[in-house]
């Protein structure tokens, strides 16, 4: 991971740049630069070294005048290298010096052409003003204000903006911004066709595109890890990815010192496919002490964000006080293309495919911003497999009749895809445990009974008149809306809802997000 800040004006100081940027050194810990362009532009960069690891990597990238600051991978870079170098000479081997050139060749239709996790910032001399843009998933965070009128600044975290700018707002994902404009360049959940691929088709294809997303996420510099909760989608990844490595992997899994249900699960992964493994326990003590620091760090009011993300943000703070790992794998953005246990409760497939476009747009405010906050504030970089833009293209294009759960299994398509010796049958076909239940119920019960001994009845009643917009309905959700207005005064609309279940489906109109309170739970988590 990295940081990135681009402004255009004159009314922020330097100095007032330079303190809200160091809000988010650790992104970027390596190498901070902040540097002016024309007569009203700053960029800045904060360096996660992962891809090209010396000092010529460091950004700002500038090629005529022009200059780039991006945050993210490039996939297949090389031979789009190999194809500029006879107009341009590169000084590093890092992916993103590639985007200039890109950009003084083609201009804003660069942007469709990158298969990536990114987001960019960059300087047109020629136009003097800044262009911005966000994959297409919102992987990678992006944030923008108005500082003053006629004045823009860009920032990766929401963190980098208070104080700058009276509100602030999430750059919108598969958008870029240019001439005062943002346009979508690419609507990851807009079906041009719907695929006419049987059943044993369409899982040898998805089986072939998640294995060249996850190959792709490989290729780094730096040294890789990957976080194994022993469900599905983490295994899938970890098995495919000790295949494709043919060495041993580095694995890291976490639980409650009680009740951890994927602990075993875990192990049993890691003894398969033969990984260094490593198990992570925490207390009672460890969760409740951490909930103020991961909403900082999020930036969210959320339920279900906040809940997953204590257990996440701890394994992650493990593995970067106690080892060399600087990048992450993960098994994030699968539920959203395959379903989740509520979306068993779909009426129809229609409803399904609808549920499931909301999922993925809406993504960069819960499941991606989790893993992004909670692997970059312990500097480190997150992958996400499932994220690839090929794969993702081609599950959204399935007909959603194949996707509901007609099968007594959810996310069938899946597990059928990697049927044979990636993992155990045991653990393919287990039934999916949320998270945050995952890592032990005790975590999410303690949440609770702390937030109940915070408030009687009567504050809770009071408290929660003050909050116009997504009022919390639970005193869990009161705490969670306290702490976040602490860090983040007034900018509660950067998340648009709590993630719930749809509540307009038969069996879904709960007041809980856990998995646990749905009838069809079963033998999940266990």
């Amino acid at each position: 991971m990295c940081s990135i800040m681009g402004y255009q004006g004159t009314t922020l100081l330097q100095t007032q740049l330079k303190e809200a940027f160091d809000e988010t050194i650790s992104r970027g810990p390596d190498m901070q630069r902040i540097e002016c362009f024309g007569e009203d532009v700053t960029l800045g960069f904060e360096r996660l070294a992962i891809m090209g690891l010396t000092e010529e990597g460091m950004q700002p990238f500038t090629c005529h005048e022009n200059a780039v600051v991006c945050n993210g991978e490039i996939y297949g870079f090389r031979p789009i290298k190999k194809e500029l170098e006879a107009e341009y000479t590169f000084r590093s081997d890092s992916d993103c010096e590639i985007l200039l050139p890109l950009y003084e060749k083609y201009g804003l239709e660069m942007f469709v052409k990158l298969d990536a996790e990114y987001a960019c910032i960059i300087y047109d001399a020629k136009k003097r003003s800044l262009v911005a843009a966000r994959d297409p998933i919102g992987i990678r965070p992006l944030f923008y204000g108005y500082p003053a009128a006629g004045e823009i600044i860009f920032a990766s975290e929401a963190k980098n903006l208070v104080g700058l700018v009276d509100k602030i707002y999430p750059f919108p994902p598969g958008h870029y911004y240019a001439d005062g404009e943002f346009v979508c360049y690419r609507d990851m959940t807009a079906v041009k066709e719907v695929s006419g691929d049987d059943l044993e088709t369409a899982c040898g294809k998805i089986h072939d595109k998640l294995v060249a997303g996850i190959e792709k996420r490989l290729d780094a510099d730096a040294p890789l890890g990957f976080l194994l909760s022993g469900g599905l989608d983490s295994s899938l990844v970890c098995a495919v990815s000790a295949k494709i490595l043919k060495k041993p992997i580095r694995t890291f899994a976490i639980g409650m010192s009680t009740d951890a249900i994927d602990l075993k699960y875990a192990k049993e992964v890691a003894d398969y496919i033969g990984s260094d493994h490593t198990e992570i326990i925490i207390t009672k003590e460890d969760v409740l002490a951490a909930v103020e620091e991961v909403i900082h760090v999020l930036g969210t009011f959320d339920i279900t964000t906040i809940r997953a993300s204590i257990g996440m943000y701890l394994i992650c703070k493990a593995i970067h006080q106690t080892t060399d790992v600087r990048v992450l794998l993960t098994g994030e953005i699968s539920d959203e293309l395959f379903g989740y246990k509520y979306t068993d409760f779909a009426p129809d497939a229609k409803s399904f495919q609808e549920e499931a476009a909301k999922r993925i747009r809406e993504l960069y405010m819960y499941d991606v911003l989790r893993a992004d906050r909670c692997i970059s504030s312990n500097s480190m970089e997150a992958r996400v497999p499932f994220g690839d833009l090929e794969f993702v293209e081609y599950v959204m294009s399935i007909d959603p009749e194949m996707k509901l759960n007609k099968y007594n299994k959810g996310k069938y398509l899946l597990r059928h895809a990697f049927e044979g010796d990636y993992l155990p049958h045991s653990i393919l076909m287990r039934e999916k445990a949320a998270f945050s239940d995952a890592v032990g119920h005790s975590m999410v019960d303690y949440l609770k009974m702390h937030a109940e001994e915070m408030y009687t009845d009567e504050a809770f009643a009071e408290a929660v008149k003050k909050y116009d917009y997504v009022p919390p309905f639970t005193k869990e959700s009161l705490m969670y809306r306290e702490i976040f207005e602490k860090f983040y005064p007034g900018q509660a609309e950067m998340i648009v809802d709590f993630w719930m279940p749809n509540k307009e489906w038969e069996g879904c109109n709960v007041n809980d997000p856990s998995a646990r309170v749905l009838a069809n739970y079963g033998a999940s988590g266990e």
